[in-house]
């Protein structure tokens, strides 16, 4: 299509031309250029909607066409506006064609590339819009031909590069520049300050920079309207002269480094409307000059260095609609005149160093919607009335406020969006009104001394996603629909003194993300219903009084960044997924019993695993008679006795008192028996052992059949001080050469325990040990077993030395993990997840994380 619309250029041409030459009137031939160049234009395009498709070659005049206007005394096209077609492409030839037309727009489409030259060809041209497309690439340099361009509009494009001193020395008649939002950089060109027609200059959000000249330059365009750089890089000061410019409606110049004073004439501009100079570094006080302002709506000079007292004149401004002097370093009190501003909807004074109440006047702004006054040191109470009105945010945080929270009017509870009155000193109670705020997005009441309990209302808000109500007095329970929106990002009621247990219903949260239970009171069980949580990224359960076990299932949450569970009552296991297994000591510490290589102290299962004792080892009964607690075994173990965990620490410690201590009496007879013959067996090896100087002869086990069983003859002798070289909480490590071939290897000798366990138990748990294995440490080679000695042997020597170098931290911790799985208590051993566990801290070892072995 577009091949044969450049033939058809190329042979309209050529007939033209041969018109010429042939010099016939017999054969008229009508060529208009228009049809010509917007055939060519549209070729080069792309058209998804076809919304050109009434543009035709075969056309006589183009005047028809949609989007296309023709002057009604020359029947020329005089207007092309494209505007938000969703076309693309280059801006190609064909436009210069047309000749006669005045305004061509082709804003808020997708053409790209550069701009071709060929629009300078265009002598009537007085209006182009080519705003909001993706067009690149230097500002083009037609402008030097274009002296009869009125309005120009390039702005939200990509533009890039400083622009030419000479840019607009011939666009003499320019009343309308914008160039905002693209890439552009450097000074204003000075050719642009003898554009004496300018009403409108928009330079805002690109990368200009330098020190404008106000004096000789801008404030010497006395036609000017409107004056927009912000959101560049100026800096400088901005002196006085403004008011030169009679007329002048609309100053930006926010996002800028100038500094300095404000100018002190800005008063004289009567008809100065819109007044923005935040966010740059100005200092002094405000000019008096500023109250002459009647017609000012909007007024901002935030995020200044601004100093003095709070105007007392702020009422004059009777036009107000925003005023916002936020974040500057004003002091004195809030004028009571802010009250005379009857169309004030937006006021923002946070963040400064004003004093005094909130003026009660300020109830008489009936138009107000949004109010900020964060960050001050404001005292004294709410203004009753003020939340009758209509507001949609209130901010009173980070004041001195005293008093309770004043009931609100339905045209609050309609309109309230976000509250914050955090850290004051508010008390009394959070009123039930509350649920009433249906499209209530924020509500923040922490850090004040409120004494109620959580108002079930809490729950009835809709679109609630911030409730943070931490550190206050609230008691009572967690009530358990206040997820019933399932829209709540983050709950935080730390430090409180909130009592039970948390809600199931808890689950219902689908959105939070971060849930804060910390420093108070509650009880029971982690719920198991937080596993649903999936976009959960911050737990906080921390000094509370919970119970039991961390439920697996919170292993599931993928997102979860960071959980403190530490200073509860919690025992047992952690979940083996998700963030729980790199967890740190800080945030599990001060619990009852939970197990992980990060804590020292005991690890407590929710069901301890039953222990046997099994007195028929030692001999036959003389007393055929059960005791309590005894349960029948197969017959190839004899009748074993299943003891609850209280009765076995008191049967262990009569094991060691009976050493030197009578019998408790009151025993019953049978269980007396019992131990007596247990303590007569004790003490004949205790004594025999004494006298001998050697241990009773023990059982050696090997597991690798080509070792040689001389390598332990006298243990007693190889126990030394000198061959220590470690402890553990289930015994001490030595290092001794044994056997004809002097092998150096490392054994360990168990603590004692409370109870004397059966070799064929403490053979199967060694075995399951021995077969162990990890990339740098062989197999367990065997132990010695006697009822008072138990020592478990492995070559030290035994990492492989076809690894190389190796990291020797690693040997020792894992040497010690070794130890500790051959607990002689089963329930103090780890399980394998835990193994895992802390396998992966050998891997990355943490110096102080090792002593825990």
């Amino acid at each position: 299509m577009g091949f044969s619309h450049l033939v058809f250029y190329f042979l309209v041409s050529s007939v033209a031309s041969l018109r010429g030459c042939m010099g016939s009137d017999r054969v008229p031939i009508q060529i208009n250029d228009d049809v010509l160049g917007l055939i060519v234009f549209k070729s080069g395009l792309s058209d998804p909607s076809s919304y050109l498709s009434s543009w035709s070659e075969d056309d006589d005049s183009p005047c028809s066409w949609k989007f296309i206007e023709c002057s009604p005394v020359s029947g020329r096209v005089s207007r092309v506006s494209l505007d938000g077609l969703g076309l693309s492409g280059r801006l190609g030839r064909g436009l210069q064609k047309l000749q006669h037309v005045k305004t061509l727009s082709l804003s808020r489409n997708n053409f790209s590339g550069d701009v071709s030259l060929e629009f300078g060809l265009i002598p009537s041209l007085e209006s182009l819009n080519l705003s909001h497309n993706s067009l690149s690439g230097l500002v083009p340099s037609f402008l030097d031909n274009m002296s009869s361009i009125k309005f120009l509009d390039l702005s939200e494009n990509s533009f890039s590069g400083p622009l030419p001193d000479d840019l607009f020395g011939n666009s003499l008649s320019l009343r309308y520049l914008s160039l905002a939002g693209n890439l552009l950089e450097g000074p204003i060109p000075s050719s642009l300050l003898s554009c004496s027609s300018l009403n409108t200059l928009n330079l805002s959000n690109n990368h200009f920079s330098g020190d404008p000249d106000f004096v000789a330059g801008i404030w010497s365009l006395e036609r000017l309207r409107k004056l927009d750089l912000s959101h560049n890089d100026f800096s400088g000061s901005v002196p006085q002269g403004v008011s030169a410019i009679h007329n002048f409606k609309d100053l930006q110049l926010q996002g800028n480094r100038f500094s300095g004073p404000l100018p002190v004439d800005i008063g004289l501009c009567p008809h100065l409307n819109r007044l923005d100079l935040s966010s740059n570094l100005f200092s002094g006080a405000l000019p008096e000059s500023l109250q002459r302002l009647s017609s000012l709506n909007y007024f901002s000079l935030s995020n200044n260095m601004l100093t003095g007292e709070f105007p007392r004149w702020i009422g004059n401004l009777s036009s107000l609609e925003y005023l916002d002097l936020s974040s500057n370093a004003l002091t004195g009190s809030i004028s009571s005149s802010i009250g005379d501003l009857k169309s004030l909807r937006h006021l923002s004074l946070s963040n400064n160093k004003l004093l005094g109440n909130i003026p009660t006047s300020i109830v008489s702004c009936t138009m107000l919607s949004v109010i900020r006054l964060r960050g001050n040191s404001l005292n004294g109470s709410i203004p009753e009335g003020l939340f009758n009105l209509g507001l949609e945010e209130v901010d009173f945080s980070h004041n001195g406020l005293i008093g309770s929270i004043p009931l609100g009017s339905s045209a609050l509870y309609t309109s309230l969006r976000t509250l914050d009155l955090s850290r004051n000193n508010l008390t009394g109670h959070i009123p039930a009104e509350m649920g009433l705020s249906s499209d209530l997005r924020c509500l923040n009441l922490s850090w004040n001394n409120l004494e109620s309990r959580m108002p079930p209302e809490l729950g009835y808000f809709q679109n609630l996603t911030v409730l943070d109500v931490r550190s206050n007095a609230l008691d009572g329970s967690i009530p358990a629909d206040i997820c019933e929106s399932g829209s709540l990002n983050i709950l935080q009621l730390d430090g409180n003194s909130l009592v039970g247990r948390i809600p199931e219903e808890i689950g219902n949260c689908s959105s939070l993300y971060l849930l804060s239970l910390s420093r108070n009171n509650l009880s029971g069980s982690i719920p198991k219903s937080i596993s649903r949580l999936d976009k959960l990224k911050i737990l906080k359960l921390e000094s509370n009084e919970l119970t039991g076990e961390v439920p697996q299932e919170l292993g599931k949450l993928e997102n979860l960044l960071a959980v403190n569970i530490s200073y509860n009552k919690l025992i047992g296991r952690l979940p083996v997924g998700g963030i729980f297994p790199s967890l740190d000591q800080s945030a599990l510490q001060g619990n009852l019993g939970i197990c992980s290589p990060l804590l020292k102290g005991p690890c407590k299962m929710n069901v301890p695993k039953p222990l046997v004792l099994d007195p028929n080892s030692y001999g036959n009964q003389e007393d055929g008679q059960k005791p309590r607690h005894v349960s029948s075994r197969p017959a190839r173990f004899h009748h074993r006795m299943f003891l609850s965990v209280s009765a076995i620490i008191a049967i262990s410690a009569t094991i060691f008192i009976v050493l030197g201590v009578i019998l408790i009496s009151l025993l019953n007879v049978s269980v007396r028996k019992r131990l007596a013959f247990v303590d007569h067996a004790l003490e004949s090896m205790c004594s025999s052992s004494s006298r001998s100087g050697n241990l009773v002869p023990g059982r050696l086990v090997l597991f690798d059949s080509k070792s040689s069983p001389d390598w332990i003859d006298n243990p007693e002798s190889l126990l030394n001080k000198a061959a220590e070289i470690g402890q553990g909480v289930f015994g001490t490590v030595y290092k001794v050469s044994l056997g004809s071939e002097a092998r150096t290897v490392a054994i360990k000798k168990l603590i004692a325990a409370n109870i004397i366990q059966y070799p064929e138990d403490f053979d199967r748990e060694v075995r399951v040990l021995g077969k162990a294995r990890h990339p740098n440490l062989l197999s367990l080679k065997g132990y010695y077993w006697t009822p008072q000695l138990q020592l478990l042997g492995n070559a030290l020597d035994c990492v492989d030395p076809s690894m190389g170098d190796y990291p020797e931290d690693e040997v020792m911790p894992v040497l010690k993990l070794a130890l500790v799985c051959t607990s002689q208590i089963p329930s103090s051993r780890p399980s394998m997840a835990e193994v895992v566990q802390i396998l992966q801290v050998i891997r990355t070892p943490v110096p102080q994380r090792m002593e825990i072995f």
